[in-house]
C-alpha cells in the first residue's frame, strides 16, 4: 500500500460535522473527480475512484447534504493495472442538477447554463472550508511521495486556472505551493519537507503528519551523522597529508645537510615528527616535554619547511649548472 493510499485512507475516517464543510469537501472533490453526463438533454454526474473508502465516504456526504441516492458500480480496469476503477452516479432523477449548482460546478449566466472553474469563492470562504475544500480535492487528485524516498506532494488539475485557485488557496495557510505544467495537465506541488507536513496537518491527516514528521527527523539525523563522519574523515585525511609534507622536508633536509646542521629546537622537532608520523599536530604538540602549545609546533614547522625550500631551491639550481 503506497503513502498516498494510507493517507487517503485515513482522511476518509474524518467526516466533517459542520454543513458547510460538508458541501466545501463535496465540492472540491467533485471538482476533480467528477464529471457530467447528459441524457436526453439532463445533466446527470459520473464520480471515479479507485479507492473503495473514498467512493464510500463520499456515498455518505452526498446523502447526508443532499439528500441524494448515488449508485455505485465497478469499472473496468485501469490502463496500468493498478485495480477496478469504482463509479458514483447521481441521476437527474437524484437532484444531479441541483447538487451541480449548489457546489459551484455549474452557473448561469444570461439565462444559460455554464461550467464554472476553480473553487466557488462563497463556498470556501471560511478557515474551515478552505481545509475541507482542500481534503476533498486530495482525495481526488492527491500525490504524496514515500517521504523515506523523496519529499513531493502534489495536486493534479484539469486547468490552469484550477491549478491557480488551488496554489491561491494552500497558500493561504502561509504556504508556499507552486504550479507546473505537465503535458495537459497543472501540478500544484510542493518539495520542502515541512511545509508537506504542514498541508498534511491542515488537511487532517494527523497521522500520516506525524509519520512523515518522524521519517524527516530519522533522515535528519542520519544526514547529520554522515556529515560528520565526513567532516572527521576530512580531518584524518588534511593530518595525514601534512604530516607526509612534514616527512618529506625533513628528508629533504637529512639529504642535503644533515639534520644536525639544524638548531637543537627544529632538530627535536624533525626526530619526534619522524618518532611519530602518525599524531595530529596538537597530539605531537603533547609529546614534547614540557609538551608545545600547538601554535608553537606550527610555527616550528614553518622553520622547517623555509630550509627544505631553500635546499631544494638550490639543489635545483646545482642541477641547472
Amino acid at each position: 500500500m503506497s503513502f498516498t493510499t494510507d493517507i487517503k485512507n485515513e482522511l476518509t475516517k474524518t467526516v466533517p460535522e459542520k454543513k458547510c464543510c460538508q458541501l466545501a469537501e463535496i465540492a472540491g472533490f467533485l471538482r476533480f473527480a467528477g464529471s457530467i453526463t447528459l441524457s436526453s438533454g439532463k445533466m446527470g454526474i459520473k464520480v471515479t475512484t479507485d479507492n473503495p473508502a473514498v467512493a464510500r465516504v463520499f456515498i455518505r456526504l452526498i446523502k447526508e447534504y443532499f439528500g441524494a441516492k448515488t449508485a455505485l458500480s465497478l469499472g473496468e480496469p485501469t490502463p496500468l493495472g493498478k485495480g477496478r476503477v469504482y463509479e458514483l452516479s447521481v441521476t437527474p432523477q437524484m437532484n444531479s442538477e441541483q447538487i451541480l449548482r449548489e457546489v459551484g460546478i455549474l452557473g448561469v449566466r444570461e439565462g444559460s447554463n455554464y461550467i464554472t472553474d476553480g473553487f466557488d469563492p462563497a463556498i470556501v470562504r471560511k478557515r474551515c472550508c478552505k481545509k475541507a475544500a482542500l481534503r476533498g480535492a486530495f482525495l481526488a487528485c492527491g500525490l504524496v511521495a514515500d517521504p523515506r524516498r523523496s519529499y513531493n506532494m502534489e495536486l493534479i488539475c484539469g486547468s490552469e486556472y484550477m491549478a491557480q485557485d488551488v496554489r491561491r488557496t494552500v497558500n493561504s495557510f502561509g504556504l508556499k505551493a507552486k504550479v507546473r505544467q505537465r503535458r495537459s495537465k497543472y501540478v500544484v506541488y510542493l518539495r520542502e519537507s515541512e511545509q508537506i507536513g504542514d498541508l498534511l496537518n491542515i488537511i487532517g491527516a494527523t497521522n500520516a503528519y506525524f509519520q512523515f514528521q518522524e521519517v524527516q527527523l530519522v533522515k535528519e539525523n542520519l544526514n547529520k551523522t554522515n556529515r560528520i563522519a565526513n567532516c572527521e574523515t576530512a580531518n584524518v585525511e588534511k593530518q595525514v597529508n601534512a604530516a607526509q609534507k612534514q616527512l618529506a622536508d625533513i628528508r629533504v633536509i637529512e639529504e642535503t645537510k644533515g639534520l644536525g646542521a639544524l638548531p637543537a629546537r627544529l632538530q627535536e622537532t624533525a626526530m619526534m615528527r619522524k618518532a611519530h608520523p602518525e599524531l595530529s599536530l596538537e597530539d605531537l604538540a603533547a609529546v614534547f616535554d614540557p609538551p608545545l602549545k600547538k601554535s608553537g609546533l606550527s610555527h616550528r614547522f614553518a622553520r622547517l619547511a623555509e630550509e627544505a625550500n631553500k635546499m631544494r631551491a638550490y639543489r635545483s639550481e646545482e642541477f641547472r649548472l
